[in-house]
């Protein structure tokens, strides 16, 4: 069982605090979707998840499986399990998608000491397991072939980001609009894959704007976040209820 809990968490970019007291738990087997209209903070979250430098936590503390990782490089908080997928994926020419997730899966298996251990793999086997995940996400082969989301439309870069997050299994996945850019079809592709993947040993933070995803992946928990806080927490039916009423309602309660 994993579990990721955030406490009292602050936050500021460029000495103006976006977040203020931000308090969740994320556990293993739990797909949670936090929701909010732009400039809430939701993405910040994603990025001090993951260690980013620009974000300053002023107060607070999060911990990912007891351990506290707010003093960790991203890497590290990588090889403990946690995963985020960018709202806009980076291209990245010249290296393959295949030799881009084969040096990222196996370094997250490289030890401290520099043993890489039984799990590292030869380039021939990574190839026989990305062509299996492939296949089970229902993507062409050849998409593995080409260099990192260069010329990929909005919902291949999505889907590269998704087929990271089958070979890689983290134990947390922090999804971060996954939704933003995709078309419907896009949308049920990128969704189906996720359903796919998702299992009872990870835990899933699904950032997004809007309910439409959320018709495809069915959130354990609901949190609405405004203005640097979690305003509301509930169940799927939350999500209908903004849907339906909109932000509004929740500052208005009407």
């Amino acid at each position: 069982m994993s579990e990721l809990e955030i406490k009292e968490l602050h936050v500021n970019v460029e000495g103006k605090e976006i977040l203020k007291g931000i308090n969740l738990k994320v556990k293993s087997g739990e797909i949670h979707a936090l929701m909010g209209p732009n400039g809430s903070g939701k993405s910040t979250l994603a990025h001090v998840l993951m260690g980013h430098p620009k974000y300053k936590v002023t107060s607070g503390k999060i911990t990912f499986n007891g351990t506290d990782i707010l003093a960790l490089s991203p890497d590290k908080r990588a090889k403990l399990g946690l995963f985020l997928g960018f709202q806009y994926p980076a291209e990245i020419s010249g290296v393959s998608l295949t030799n881009f997730l084969r040096t990222a899966h196996n370094s997250l298996y490289k030890k401290e000491d520099g043993d890489v251990g039984q799990a590292v793999l030869s380039i021939f086997d990574f190839k026989k397991q990305i062509k299996e995940e492939l296949k089970k996400l229902n993507f062409d082969e050849i998409f593995a072939d080409r260099y990192l989301n260069e010329g990929f439309s909005g919902g291949e870069k999505k889907r590269t980001e998704i087929l990271q997050l089958a070979v890689l299994k983290p134990k947390l996945a922090i999804l971060d609009e996954t939704d933003s850019g995709l078309d419907i079809d896009a949308l049920k592709i990128v969704s189906e894959g996720i359903n796919k993947i998702f299992n009872e040993e990870m835990g899933i933070l699904l950032i997004t704007h809007y309910n439409r995803i959320l018709n495809y992946i069915k959130p354990h928990f609901v949190h609405v976040m405004m203005d640097g806080k979690i305003v509301a927490s509930g169940g799927e039916e939350l999500a209908d209820k903004l849907e339906e009423k909109g932000y509004n309602w929740i500052t208005n309660g009407v």
